[in-house]
């Protein structure tokens, strides 16, 4: 019997919330590295690991995300990795973001 351990990263970040986590991955398969595209957008409005789940959950839906990758920062815009086969166009990754509930930071002129 072999037994698989993955370390969630989840941390006490002192947020008031009990599941605050600092960075979750959500993956799948993934084809040879040459072949992936990383895409890196802002967040805003996530506060703990249900969050990054929700957010993780709707853009792993999307056709070719091989997988997720969010860095938690409370009080501040996100950072989201998606890394992919194929780019994926801005407005499906933004969808997906609003639709768990959060949206992309924008940029200030």
């Amino acid at each position: 019997m072999h037994i698989s351990r993955k370390d969630l990263g989840l941390s006490d970040v002192n947020s008031g919330c009990t599941c605050s986590a600092g960075a979750h991955e959500a993956s799948s398969p993934a084809p040879a590295q040459n072949d992936i595209i990383t895409q890196e957008y802002l967040v805003t409005g996530m506060t703990c690991s249900h969050c990054v789940s929700s957010v993780s959950e709707e853009i792993a839906t999307i056709d070719g995300v091989r997988s997720v990758h969010v860095d938690l920062r409370v009080g501040g815009a996100s950072r989201v990795a998606v890394r992919s086969e194929k780019a994926i166009e801005d407005s499906r990754i933004a969808a997906a973001v609003e639709e768990a509930g959060y949206s992309i930071a924008t940029a200030e002129a």
